[in-house]
């Protein structure tokens, strides 16, 4: 048998005070890193609980899918504070959905994709590179080899302005490995700054996750990306 609605709501509000105990745990984990961006992805979340983190002060909301995005874009309009980040594969075709409507790119790999945004774009547009730190070349991204040919090949667009490499580290339990790739993204984003190009300044490194943020805060991340820490 079905749960009563009774039940069914005391499930809910159970639910969203763990949201916002789950909340606290992370703030109080970034006590000292006043200048990290908290960015909530909800890849994993339905509406009521990104809105449970909205209310909880959470202005920084980052969605993988358009279709999903579109859909929380929608129905949280009436949240004016909240600042939109898209994450995953952003398809060309799907560029005009969503250029107008974010705040910050995490995954601009492609010069194809920059040109798509720059004829879409009102205004100029947050950019993070995305880097593809495997070898694995299914994998989305640039190649470190290549990074510094690829953000010169952006000048060409004025709407595109890179203020930081992404990255998503391997999935694994070896810190070790972690630090490599988080150490890695440092060094890549020093070799960008070097260049000294008005359009890349390169300030900002988004890298970790809810499994590894604590170690990417070690190595300079400026904006995480956490969702699954939320629903534990």
């Amino acid at each position: 048998m079905g749960s009563s609605p009774i039940e069914r709501a005391i499930f809910k509000v159970g639910e969203k005070v763990k949201i916002k105990e789950q909340l606290e745990k992370v703030r109080e984990s970034l006590v000292g890193y006043d200048h990290v961006t908290l960015v909530a992805a909800t890849k994993y979340m339905d509406l009521e609980q990104t809105k449970v983190l909205v209310e909880a002060g959470i202005t920084h909301l980052g969605e993988n899918r358009t279709d999903m995005f579109l859909e929380k874009y929608e129905a949280l309009k009436d949240y004016p504070n909240i600042k939109w980040h898209f994450f995953g594969n952003l398809q060309s075709r799907k560029v005009r959905d969503v250029a107008n409507r974010i705040h910050y790119l995490h995954s601009l790999d492609r010069t194809s994709l920059a040109a798509e945004l720059n004829k879409r774009l009102e205004n100029p547009l947050d950019c993070f590179v995305q880097v593809n730190l495997t070898n694995d070349e299914k994998k989305s991204g640039v190649r470190p080899n290549k990074l510094i040919s690829f953000i010169k090949s952006l000048k060409q667009y004025p709407k595109i302005r890179v203020i930081g490499l992404m990255c998503i580290a391997p999935f694994t339990f070896d810190q070790q490995v972690l630090e490599d790739s988080f150490k890695k993204m440092q060094e890549l984003q020093k070799d960008v700054q070097e260049l000294h190009l008005e359009y890349a300044p390169c300030t900002e490194l988004s890298m970790g996750m809810s499994n590894d943020y604590k170690i990417a805060l070690k190595y300079g991340a400026t904006f995480i990306r956490l969702g699954r820490v939320f629903l534990k």
